[in-house]
């Protein structure tokens, strides 16, 4: 009971004290410095570190999920580690093949990964194809494919709740400019090209977070309670963060661009027609769910 009443308590401090740095950093008040410790030559980002900070919850969480369903440790983290790999890998080749005429006159920028530039949609994709040619070149790990998935997407959505506030650290991932009560201050070396002379910024860095947040709240316990078959949570995974990925991504000025459409949007119609295929196909025909303990 005390422990439950401290954890309680230091929970509702914490959310008060972000709450107040956020309305402080919102208005103005506060600038945020974009490295949080710097030794010499060596320095930490708050977006490496959130990054690493959100991989590492949503292990502890899979683990629990991944326990239960008989995968063993040692195979988790192994398949984990390349997940890591692959999905950096993906997210950065994602983001310089939409920008690629900056990257072609400065092609040193590819690799400085900490200031920025790694697209989500692309660490999913790595992600997933990693753990696909895990779990077909390691038959002995005894892993399903969409079982992996399963437990990945169900975790996901929080460690992008998490990972999102990388993106405020380092002032991006904005909207368009606002007058709206929860408008945002973005310092003016931060401001878009052609958004100098505006101050203020609809927050879409929050408003993904929060959806993120949402999105984990359903999956997880959907995984937990409801799920079924095999590629049950995968396939809601991708209707539901699509689903709220496609209209965010409407506000924001960062946005990649293919032709005349933003990149993530068409990515989110497909990956919302193919999540509901997945999903009601899995219910109907998947592979049932294995608990062992």
């Amino acid at each position: 009971m005390k422990k439950s009443l401290l954890f309680f308590a230091l929970a509702f401090t914490g959310i008060i004290l972000l709450g107040w740095f956020v309305v402080l950093s919102f208005s103005g008040r506060i600038v945020v410095n974009p490295i949080l410790l710097k030794l010499g030559p060596f320095e930490i980002r708050w977006y490496g570190f959130l990054i690493a900070s959100a991989i590492f919850v949503a292990y502890l969480l899979g683990k629990k999920l991944a326990l239960k369903e008989g995968i063993k440790e040692d195979h988790l983290i192994e398949m984990i580690f390349w997940g890591i790999i692959a999905g950096i890998i993906g997210a950065r080749l994602y983001y310089v093949a939409f920008e690629f005429e900056l990257y072609r006159e400065y092609p040193m920028e590819i690799f400085r990964i900490w200031n920025g530039g790694l697209a989500i949609h692309g660490a999913i994709f790595g992600a997933l194809l990693s753990g696909f040619l895990y779990t077909r070149l390691k038959k002995s790990a005894g892993i399903k494919f969409l079982q992996a998935s399963d437990i990945f997407t169900s975790v996901l959505p929080l460690a992008q709740a998490i990972g999102r506030w990388g993106n405020f650290m380092n002032h991006e991932a904005y909207g368009a400019p606002t007058d709206l009560p929860w408008k945002m201050y973005v310092p003016l070396a931060y401001r878009m090209p052609g958004f100098r002379e505006f101050e203020y910024f609809h927050p879409t860095f929050l408003y993904e977070s929060l959806w993120d947040l949402f999105v984990f709240f359903i999956v997880f316990n959907y995984t937990r309670k409801f799920r079924k078959n095999y590629g049950e949570t995968t396939g809601l995974y991708m209707v539901l963060y699509s689903a709220g990925r496609y209209f965010i991504e409407a506000l924001r000025l960062d946005s990649l661009i293919v032709g005349q459409f933003r990149t993530a949007q068409v990515v989110s119609i497909i990956l919302m027609i193919c999540g509901a295929f997945l999903y009601l196909y899995s219910k109907r025909k998947g592979e049932a769910v294995r608990i062992v303990s």
